[in-house]
């Protein structure tokens, strides 16, 4: 397999396309480890419990209509659709699409310092499963 460099990821939310303003992506997965060690084991077992997963994005931040600002604000307190591809390009198995539901907790439509490039950083709880497309 060949190494990816991120420089062309797609990052739609609740359908716009804020590629163009993602300065990084990340989508963390996770699953509770449930003890099942029982009488006469000599270490500790587990099985798998719980799935959980965080979208965690940051944008080059924008005012425009349809733009980041715009989309994000109207968001807070609700869940939105994410889809995610590491590059801008058709779905495959080299190209897999994520789609999610992340529920909009969190968003700082202003956030810097004097002379700062004007970003916004979101950390986003998904609800439910990660869906993996390759086609």
């Amino acid at each position: 397999m060949a190494d990816i460099v991120l420089t062309n990821a797609s990052v739609v939310i609740n359908s716009v396309d804020l590629s163009a303003h993602v300065t990084s992506v990340a989508i963390s997965r996770s699953a509770d480890a449930i003890e099942t060690t029982a009488m006469g084991d000599t270490a500790r077992t587990y099985t798998g419990g719980l799935e959980s997963g965080t979208l965690d994005i940051t944008f080059n931040q924008d005012y425009a209509a349809a733009k980041v600002e715009a989309t994000l604000y109207a968001l807070v307190n609700t869940s939105t659709t994410v889809v995610v591809k590491p590059v801008d390009a058709s779905v495959s198995a080299t190209n897999p699409s994520y789609t999610m539901s992340c529920f909009v907790g969190e968003y700082s439509p202003v956030d810097g310092s004097v002379g700062d490039l004007s970003q916004v950083s979101v950390s986003w709880p998904i609800n439910g499963a990660i869906t993996k497309a390759t086609s």
